[in-house]
């Protein structure tokens, strides 16, 4: 598969700029009672973390819906909604202690356009199917499961974008051709500079209809893989 560069980032305003260094400090508070993310002091939430979910902005349509599966500590989805405040954004993890803490992140920053969810994608997905335009997830599962929680969600004609580090290789070379099981296109590979190191970005479009069979049950996904 060609890996391509990233698309340019776009330039962010003083404001914005602002907002993401308050989210860097509320959540760097908040992980200190819940474990929302790895290392919690604000430089390093922002360099290794922050950062980091800014890449996913290029990707991301020009209007609409938006759901980040695996949330957590609203990674990538604050920091998408903060700089992009026209999108509407489902904020979606099944562990209720992190959602109440990221409730409270959301609430201080007076993110008008993200909804905080507490469920599991597979539950979510069954009642909420084809109804996003685009959906986001990092540091999840691997390419193949990640592929199954999104695309249900998706109508067609939206995308989905991965955020992934470097076995995204081995991970899709058993994928290839197989893809359309989920309604989905060959994805695009995209590659960017972090600090010291190369991270990438898999983007799927949704080319057609998720077959009804998914979601699977909750755990199904990971126990039984769909291309195998």
């Amino acid at each position: 598969m060609e890996i391509q560069p990233l698309p340019l980032l776009p330039e962010l305003s003083a404001k914005t700029l602002t907002q993401l260094r308050r989210y860097a400090s509320l959540l760097s508070v908040a992980n200190e009672r819940v474990r929302l993310t790895g290392p919690h002091d604000k430089e390093t939430l922002w360099h290794d973390h922050i950062e980091d979910c800014l890449h996913v902005l290029p990707l991301l349509p020009l209007s609409g819906a938006v759901v980040d599966v695996g949330t957590g500590g609203g990674l990538p989805g604050v920091v998408l909604a903060i700089c992009r405040p026209d999108l509407k954004f489902t904020l979606l993890d099944s562990l209720s202690r992190k959602m109440k803490a990221l409730n409270e992140i959301v609430a201080a920053l007076e993110l008008g356009n993200a909804e905080v969810v507490c469920a599991r994608s597979e539950d979510f997905a069954a009642a909420c199917r084809e109804q996003y335009d685009a959906a986001v997830v990092r540091a999840v599962s691997e390419a193949g499961v990640i592929a199954e929680y999104l695309a249900p969600l998706v109508r067609e004609g939206g995308v989905l974008a991965a955020m992934k580090g470097s076995s995204v290789g081995d991970e899709l070379a058993p994928l290839e051709g197989r893809w359309n099981a989920l309604g989905l296109s060959e994805p695009k590979l995209y590659e960017y500079d972090l600090k010291d190191h190369k991270s990438y970005m898999l983007l799927w479009k949704k080319s057609a209809p998720c077959p009804a069979a998914y979601p699977r049950k909750p755990g199904r996904a990971e126990k039984k893989l769909w291309w195998r």
